[in-house]
């Protein structure tokens, strides 16, 4: 067997494809295997924010570089990450709207990004759920406690300021980073906090 990661990465219909670019891109940096399912309205998300026609891998990731990403059809509930038995390292969601939120929460698996999640959660895999709605509603936020109890990290896209970002891309950069951060993929971006005294030598 090889070193590769392998990751699954869902793309549902909150605002926010730019989110699920650059989170694309860095995996695709890091040489990780990739298994991208998209929600309908994820690709509707592709075309409205990204002019996004046909979201193949290369339209989505911007440049024609190499990777090793296979698009899986999103109601095809018998596909390999369907089955514990396939092994992925880690599921991140991308934007995760409240829908798919509340069908992982649930453990509803009427297509693929959802089976593909009640998977990661019964095999003890991490499972990302980059939310993007606000405000919250009580729905929202019980859902949100039982995907945590039942294992995922609920990981809102807010990002931080104490980098000093100059432009929108330097937010969806950090956002990026700790999403990666937390699945343990490796990325060449400045987004973590080097601490007060670090700080302080640099002013």
């Amino acid at each position: 067997m090889d070193n590769k990661k392998t990751i699954i990465l869902g793309i549902s219909g909150a605002s926010g494809a730019v989110y699920a670019r650059r989170i694309l891109q860095g995996l695709v940096e890091a040489q990780c295997r990739i298994y991208l399912v998209i929600s309908p309205a994820g690709r509707r998300l592709l075309h409205d924010e990204l002019g996004i026609e046909q979201p193949d891998p290369t339209a989505i990731l911007g440049d024609a570089a190499e990777h090793d990403i296979t698009v899986l059809p999103y109601n095809d509930i018998g596909a390999c990450i369907a089955s514990g038995s396939h092994p992925i390292d880690a599921m991140i969601v991308a934007p995760c709207s409240s829908n798919k939120l509340a069908q992982i929460a649930n453990g509803l698996s009427e297509n693929l990004i959802a089976r593909a999640a009640q998977v990661t959660l019964k095999e003890r895999r991490p499972l990302i759920l980059l939310h993007r709605e606000m405000p919250l509603s009580l729905i929202e936020l019980r859902n949100m406690v039982q995907a945590t109890e039942a294992g995922a990290i609920v990981c809102p896209a807010s990002p931080g300021f104490y980098l000093n970002p100059q432009s929108i891309d330097d937010l969806i950069t950090m956002i990026a980073g700790r999403v990666l951060d937390l699945i343990h993929v490796s990325h060449p971006w400045n987004t973590r906090w080097p601490g007060a005294g670090s700080r302080r030598e640099k002013a």
